[in-house]
């Protein structure tokens, strides 16, 4: 086929990948701004040009053929290579611009990310930056984000990774709890306590501990009448005397006064080790968004001081 005859189906082609992301005509149309009936008829159009089934259709799902996903797998290094030389060409222009999709998690994003925001962009105020705070794991390719903040312990390898800082999780309780219910000596007492849990895409009933110097970590099996997926919820149950919390130390920078119950151990629950600033793997970072990274691991390079 020339590549006059290509041309006209090219932006069809990418419906296509965008297709085998989101598996939905409802999203793929959302995501690409079109209409439903619009990415029903182009796919058609495409079926047509190449003599071949391409999507297998059901009432509860859309998948790719085998032919469909071959034509994906051709094509998506060249619209990379083209999004990554649009993306360089931009970067020609000296003046640092362009919209910036970031994600974060809500407590994290509420308490530290939105406030270093403001002076970032009135330093380049040819930038712009839609934040969306979510505390579930977004796919950052199929929903269209630049930039991903998250706490993670092992971040994946189909990323770029940018450590921002340190952070840590901490037992908390309030001292009225601890008057109520009495002081544990040692984790293997937190199964007759009342906890407050996180849920979520990590959740866990089980904390584990290691004291500093020791060897063998133990496991403890917790529960408690209250979950919640935001830490901001959790720590503020806690304040309320509902029981002991497993907390990350961005959360507790704000807020009132509570007891850290086994200072001598580190405590692994929900909550990463570090904080990173992720963007899927390319050959080509914009500079907005080398700017952005580099802005945060500056400001937010002393951690979190929670104590």
């Amino acid at each position: 086929m020339a590549l006059d005859q290509i041309a006209p189906l090219v932006g069809d082609i990418y419906l296509l990948t965008v297709l085998e992301q989101t598996g939905s005509f409802t999203q793929t149309a959302q995501r690409l701004g079109i209409s439903k009936a619009s990415v029903s008829m182009r796919v058609h159009a495409l079926e047509r040009a190449t003599g071949l089934a391409l999507v297998r259709r059901t009432t509860r799902q859309v998948s790719l053929t085998q032919a469909g996903h071959a034509l994906v797998a051709e094509a998506s290094p060249a619209f990379a290579r083209i999004g990554a030389s649009l993306l360089a060409v931009k970067d020609m222009t000296g003046t640092p611009r362009g919209n910036l999709r970031v994600t974060a998690p809500v407590a994290l994003g509420r308490q530290h990310l939105a406030p270093l925001l403001s002076a970032f962009l009135r330093k380049y105020p040819e930038i712009r930056i839609e934040l969306e705070l979510v505390d579930r794991l977004v796919n950052m390719l199929h929903e269209g984000f630049d930039l991903a903040i998250r706490h993670t312990s092992a971040p994946p390898e189909t990323c770029i990774a940018w450590t921002l800082c340190e952070t840590r999780s901490r037992l908390v309780a309030s001292p009225t709890y601890l008057r109520t219910r009495g002081m544990p000596t040692h984790p293997h007492e937190l199964a007759a306590h009342d906890c407050v849990l996180y849920f979520g895409d990590r959740a866990t009933d089980q904390w584990t501990f290691q004291r500093a110097g020791d060897g063998e970590p133990i496991t403890i099996a917790v529960q408690g009448r209250l979950r919640a997926n935001n830490s901001e919820v959790l720590r503020d149950a806690v304040h309320a005397g509902l029981g002991i919390g497993l907390l990350p130390d961005f959360s507790l920078a704000s807020g009132g006064r509570l007891v850290t119950l086994f200072p001598d151990w580190t405590v692994q629950g929900y909550f990463g080790a570090r904080l990173y600033a992720l963007r899927p793997r390319s050959a080509h970072v914009p500079a907005a968004v080398r700017l952005l990274v580099d802005y945060l691991r500056e400001r937010l390079a002393a951690g979190f001081g929670a104590g």
